[in-house]
């Protein structure tokens, strides 16, 4: 009973835990990112402003609105769509953050496939 007792204390304070964001470092700035889909790395680098994004994918650029829900969460709206798939909102979750570095999630606005990445925040 006494090992018992001490188990679901333990358990307890487990899961009391959350993790630290910290997301407000990664509003503004410029970072690189890995994004793995089925099996491949893809690379990327982009500055982040108040309001806007651009970023630099296999030497062109494309630019984006950006509009925070909250400091971990933020759509972006491609500003000159060049394709279907460029007229869907992004939505992005930011789920663990770092000093310099944070763990993403993001998706289609409205769809439930989610893909994971990471970002390091160059300066």
């Amino acid at each position: 009973m006494k090992k018992f007792l001490i188990l679901l204390i333990t358990l307890s304070f487990l899961g009391c835990y959350q993790t630290e964001r910290d997301c407000k470092l990664f509003k503004t700035g410029k970072f690189y990112s890995e994004v793995t889909i089925d099996g491949v790395l893809y690379t990327s680098e982009f500055e982040r402003f108040e309001h806007l994004q651009v970023e630099t994918y296999n030497q062109k650029s494309d630019s984006a609105q950006v509009r925070w829900i909250n400091d971990c969460e933020v759509v972006f709206k491609t500003i000159h769509p060049k394709s279907m798939a460029d007229h869907k909102d992004i939505h992005l979750k930011i789920l663990t953050t770092t000093d310099s570095s944070y763990t993403f999630e993001y998706s289609y606005v409205g769809e439930t496939k989610k893909q994971k990445g990471m970002a390091f925040k160059i300066r």
